[in-house]
């Protein structure tokens, strides 16, 4: 009995690597081409199938594939052509198959359902009235040369990627040497015969005897195994360094380079291309476009490209995901396309490619893309976002409202509306092992998503650092570069903006996040004046950077990821444990909740217009990095609030000053600042054209005056500001305005009207005399 099952267990793996082949053959007859070639292996395949389910009993089984192969023997031999109606009845078939299949797996029998509505269609199919062609008369004698080639041919080909894991044993192996036997003689004898030569041929029989079967499970003890090593390794290593011992220390490289390729070479054994995921998606799509009416064009790029086992099984329900909806909700109807000017025929895009230790995933389509308006209406419809958010939202803002946990189009959708449906589980089921997501959309054009994912969660580089006297590590995969700052640049490289750290990197401001304070080990924060050294971790969450400071930065090594326990899975900071080679345990840091928590990263924000790509963009105009600001209007004369902005390339520092702090000379405020007398002039003063370089009268509201810090030929001059807003990056079209002093025009920033100032003049113009102007008055 013991024996009997295995030979059903290893019946049902081999013909579900079948059936998998079989949907892309099948896809296949209805491109244009010969199909001489896909017809012979798809009977081949059916026939082995037959064969051996009448041998093992399985009768039902036996009677679908036998009528379906006998559809398939008279499209071989040209007695009849190829049809989208023939196609569907053999798609039909294989989903029976594979239902019968399931049944015998779990119950070990097939089940009550004989698919007699199968049988029936697959037999109106194949009594259809022959076809005449040349070759039909000529098929059984000519034909039999090209099948016995392609026999040959296509075993090498397909045979070529295979690796050891279990479900990657080539579907194109010759099954029949191993398990073909048939239950009754075939109808085509010639083609059955030379089918069974191609398949014990020396060639095909090389190929059988170079792969071998392994069960999941023991790859995974495997693993688990290696994984032990490697901390095992990592502690020789640390032990050998403390200790004088040229002896130990040549055994401990030797036990390295061992332990390195022992590592890399079980790794290569769960490595699977993405492709066993990518294969399912032709079906998908054709039975989406067949049940809607659309025509869709599947195209795939890198299907080699390879993963690890663990992150092929994370990442297969959400990429169907994604796919369905483009063809579903993406694609437009062949007349809609054509009235857009669009092919009839819709495009869906594939690609995969490895990319600085990641593996980068896009699925595009050409369809109508994502209608922003009627997002922004279904997300305040069920009240994720307020009108004022609405109002002001960037488009990327507005994509990225169809993550938001309960956003949904329960109702009948439209080609846009839809997108969003179970996209907040697809990006959950994408970061949870690590992963990124981001959408960029084109309405009227088509729609890219993009994923980013680590090519394996088992053992990975990472960053050892130390704070609070305890070590953590962090995904190298996050990491970007490492700074440390001393003395004077530690003091003067920190900025403050709002009582929130910043660092300046190549001209760009950097969020800081203190690690011990988002740990909730210190709440003393960062007081710039009294650092003498700091060491930041600059870190990529999404599309944003940001720095972690840290105590110490310690190495660099491979860890051995270990789940976390109960107790702490909760902890949005934390993303696994480790064990280190001193055998203490290390946390390794969530770099995504790290920036959620510290707000770096979240899903609403008024600062999307640093990434936004914007109409102007597209007509090649230049992008501008621009300090916006703003100043008040109450005090300006103009009785409401200015947002203006300013070059970022003038700015020299951002500073807060005490109240206290400001001195008066004459007709001008001044601060101590840096060894120098640094005049102030205020904004919202000359801005109302009144050119006073003194705080104005009765102005007392809070302790700290926010500064702008500008530099002009090595002296430093303070512009006195009411709020710093954000910091941004597009291209500009300027608008021309009335010649208000100081505003060189206005543009639209953030969706919000944006005057843009002209520092120098505005310097210039509080350096005037103001005494014979008064006068002339």
């Amino acid at each position: 009995m013991h024996a009997t099952d295995d030979i059903v267990k290893e019946f049902l793996i081999e013909s579900y690597e079948n059936l998998d082949r079989l949907d892309r053959e099948l896809l296949q007859l209805e491109q244009p081409g010969e199909k001489r070639d896909t017809l012979s292996s798809i009977f081949r395949t059916i026939h082995t199938i037959k064969g051996t389910c009448g041998f093992l009993g399985f009768g039902k089984l036996e009677a679908v594939s036998h009528v379906g192969e006998s559809l398939l023997s008279r499209l071989r031999d040209g007695e009849l052509t190829v049809t989208p109606q023939i196609v569907s009845g053999l798609l039909a078939m294989v989903d029976a198959i594979r239902k019968l299949l399931a049944n015998i797996e779990t119950t070990n029998a097939e089940g009550d359902d004989a698919f007699p509505q199968v049988i029936a269609t697959l037999t109106r199919l194949k009594e259809s009235e022959a076809v005449t062609t040349p070759t039909a008369a000529a098929a059984p004698a000519e034909m039999a040369a090209p099948v016995a080639r392609s026999t040959a041919v296509h075993t090498t080909v397909e045979a070529a990627p295979e690796t050891t894991v279990a479900s990657e044993v080539p579907a194109s192996a010759p099954v029949a040497a191993i398990v073909e036997q048939p239950a009754e003689p075939v109808s085509h004898d010639d083609h059955g015969d030379q089918s069974a030569a191609a398949a014990s041929s020396p060639a095909a029989a090389g190929l059988s005897d170079s792969t071998i079967r392994v069960d999941v499970s023991l790859l995974d003890k495997l693993m688990n195994l290696v994984g032990e090593l490697v901390l095992a390794r990592n502690q020789v290593i640390q032990f050998t360094a403390r200790v004088e011992n040229s002896n130990l220390a040549a055994t401990s490289q030797r036990l390295n380079l061992i332990t390195t390729e022992l590592q890399e070479g079980v790794m290569k054994t769960r490595m699977q291309p993405i492709g066993n995921i990518w294969s399912k998606f032709p079906r998908v799509v054709r039975d989406l476009a067949t049940m809607c009416g659309k025509k869709i064009r599947v195209e795939m790029d890198g299907k080699e490209t390879e993963l690890d086992k663990t992150i092929i099984e994370a990442i297969k329900d959400p990429l169907t995901h994604v796919v369905r909806n483009s063809a579903d909700h993406g694609i437009e109807t062949p007349e809609a396309r054509i009235k857009a000017g669009k092919p009839a025929e819709g495009r869906l895009y594939l690609r995969a490619f490895h990319e600085g230790g990641q593996v980068n995933i896009e699925i595009a389509d050409d369809g109508a893309g994502i209608h922003l308006d009627k997002v922004k209406a279904k997300a305040l419809k069920q009240g994720l976002i307020t009108a004022e958010q609405a109002t002001r939202m960037s488009d990327r803002e507005a994509i990225g409202l169809i993550f938001l946990p309960g956003f949904s189009t329960a109702e009948k959708v439209t080609n846009v509306s839809g997108r969003g449906v179970g996209m907040d589980v697809v990006k959950t089921n994408i970061e949870r092992i690590g992963g990124t997501l981001d959408i960029q959309s084109v309405q009227g054009q088509g729609t890219t998503l993009r994923i980013k994912i680590p090519l394996t969660l088992a053992i990975i580089p990472a960053l050892i650092i130390t704070t609070g006297k305890d070590r953590y590590a962090i995904p190298q995969v996050s990491l970007l570069e490492l700074v440390r700052l001393e003395g004077d640049d530690a003091r003067t490289g920190v900025e403050m903006i709002h009582g929130a750290p910043v660092y300046r990197l190549r001209g760009r401001l950097l969020p800081l996040v203190q690690l011990n304070e988002a740990l909730g080990l210190s709440t003393a924060g960062i007081d710039p004046a009294t650092l003498e050294a700091l060491n930041i971790v600059i870190l990529q969450a999404e599309d944003r950077q940001f720095g972690l400071i840290v105590d110490e930065i310690n190495d660099t090594e491979e860890i051995v990821v270990k789940p976390l326990s109960k107790q702490l899975k909760g902890i949005t900071a934390f993303a696994g444990s480790t064990i280190m080679g001193d055998g203490r345990v290390a946390l390794i840091l969530d770099v995504m909740g790290l920036a959620q928590a510290a707000n770096v990263v979240a899903d609403h924000r008024d600062v999307g217009a640093a990434e936004h790509h914007d109409a102007a963009a597209a007509k090649g105009e230049v992008r501008q990095t621009l300090l916006l600001l703003n100043v008040n209007g109450d005090r300006a004369g103009t009785g409401f609030d200015r947002r203006v902005a300013i070059p970022l390339s003038a700015v020299a520092r951002l500073e807060e000053f005490d109240r206290s702090k400001i001195e008066r000379t004459g007709v001008e405020d001044v601060v101590q600042y840096r060894g120098e007398v640094m005049p102030l002039v205020y904004l919202s003063s000359v801005l109302a054209d009144r050119r006073l370089n003194t705080l104005p009268l009765g102005e007392s509201q809070g302790e700290k005056i926010r500064v702008v810090v500008y530099t002009d030929q090595g002296r430093s001059i303070g512009l006195v500001v009411d709020r710093i807003l954000d910091i941004v990056e597009q291209a500009l079209t300027v608008q021309k305005t009335g010649g208000a002093p100081g505003v060189l025009g206005s543009a639209v920033i953030q969706d919000r009207v944006t005057e843009l100032l002209d520092i120098a003049g505005i310097i210039r113009t509080s350096q005037e005399p103001i005494m014979p102007r008064a006068m002339a008055a």
